[in-house]
């Protein structure tokens, strides 16, 4: 048998050069910049309310930039619109980070806001 060559060589015995455009491109997916995402939105929204749905993302991505969608319940009373910032930030990182795309559009849309547990009954309210 004899040994099989997986590349040029170049003089000293190092590989050959290889022009930018020859190398190649790595894609990343759609749903795997969604998941990272929605990883990202739990972990800025933190514990979730009793009953609440995990957040959930989905995602638009062209080239190297990703246009993305997280749909979150939150508890209420509470700032809404200072968690919802907290979210964009962190997927914003997130996905800068570990997919190295640009995002310049996080759509928070909150689904669902669930009254923190026994609110009423602590001040001897009913409705």
């Amino acid at each position: 048998m004899t040994p099989v060559s997986t590349g040029a060589v170049g003089p000293g015995g190092s590989p050959a050069a290889v022009a930018p455009g020859g190398r190649g491109a790595t894609r990343i997916a759609d749903r795997v910049v969604a998941k990272i995402a929605s990883q990202a939105a739990r972990e800025a929204v933190g514990t979730l309310p009793p009953g609440a749905a995990p957040p959930h993302a989905s995602v638009a991505v062209h080239h190297d930039t990703a246009r993305v969608r997280v749909h979150v319940e939150l508890a209420y009373p509470g700032d809404i619109g200072g968690r919802c910032a907290q979210v964009r930030r962190q997927v914003v990182d997130r996905v800068r980070s570990l997919a190295g795309m640009a995002v310049p559009e996080v759509v928070v849309q909150v689904e669902r806001l669930h009254l923190a547990a026994a609110s009423g009954a602590a001040h001897g309210r009913t409705r």
